[in-house]
């Protein structure tokens, strides 16, 4: 009985993980919730790397919202990167991940400010917790890369 036991919380835990997965931290001994921490490429602007911390609640069946982002150039980031992406106020999602069975969602958004030349990516939750959307905002300034415009 032990076996089965051990063979299917290892199950669980090896579907827990993510290919995107760099850290885990426990909340604890007598917790099922951990600190999980991603890193994401940006698909367009691959000179730029995010990390994202977030809660995940194992056996549950919605995790909490809060997370965390912190995007920086690790990479060449080049005018035809740039051109690529939408350039509109709402910018473009760059990231979704399934946080509940209850349609709950976070996603990672990358917005353009032409004015400072800075690319920012908010993370943000897609259903109200505790009266507020949660949300965390990063910025990479193209200040020393390629697709820097002197004014």
């Amino acid at each position: 009985m032990k076996k089965h036991w051990s063979i299917a919380l290892a199950s669980l835990l090896l579907v827990a993980c993510s290919d995107n997965e760099v850290g885990d931290v426990s909340l604890g001994l007598f917790t099922l919730k951990d600190i999980k921490l991603d890193q994401m490429v940006d698909p367009v602007v691959t000179g730029v790397t995010c990390h994202v911390a977030s809660i995940e609640a194992n056996l549950s069946l919605s995790d909490p919202s809060d997370s965390a982002i912190s995007c920086r150039q690790t990479g060449e980031i080049t005018p035809a990167m740039i051109a690529e992406i939408d350039k509109s106020k709402s910018g473009e999602v760059v990231l979704k991940k399934s946080k509940s069975i209850f349609f709950k969602n976070m996603k990672i958004r990358r917005i353009y400010d032409a004015k400072n030349q800075t690319l920012m990516y908010l993370s943000y939750s897609t259903k109200e917790t505790s009266g507020s959307f949660k949300h965390s905002l990063s910025t990479v300034p193209l200040w020393g890369t390629k697709a820097y415009k002197a004014q």
